[in-house]
């Protein structure tokens, strides 16, 4: 198996209601470590530039507003497959569809309020790693 690592975050809905901790207990739980660990609020500029892939979709302003709304806790996992084991954790982006024991279905509300996010490949893992911790070794 391959050591990688990923990048997640505990979006504003999972900070909210203080799921911060649930949400780490089951990454550790599985197998990742977290390398790196910061609580922040996302400014306008910082969420545009990190979602500028859907910049054309018609949810990217909702989807801006609501990473904007309240701090979120961004990370750095690592473990083996790292990248797909944390998106099985996550579960489907419809907590009502994803699978029991999942982040999105303990903690997602819905669709838009899911609770996290991780990355969905290495070379997105790289920039998101890169933009929200730059100029750290995250190890």
């Amino acid at each position: 198996m391959a050591i990688e690592k990923t990048f997640a975050i505990c979006k504003p809905d999972a900070v909210e209601k203080n799921h911060i901790g649930g949400i780490i207990s089951l990454v550790e739980k599985n197998g990742l470590k977290v390398k790196a660990l910061r609580m922040m609020h996302m400014t306008r500029p910082i969420a545009e530039g990190f979602y500028a892939v859907h910049k054309e979709r018609p949810f990217f302003g909702e989807l801006v507003d609501f990473m904007t709304r309240g701090p979120c806790v961004v990370m750095v996992l690592e473990g083996d497959n790292a990248i797909a084991k944390w998106r099985e954790l996550m579960g489907a982006t419809n907590p009502e569809k994803a699978a029991e024991g999942t982040v999105r279905k303990l903690y997602g509300a819905s669709v838009g309020e899911n609770a996290s996010h991780g990355s969905d490949g290495p070379e997105t893992a790289k920039f998101e790693i890169g933009w929200f911790f730059p100029g750290y070794d995250v190890g």
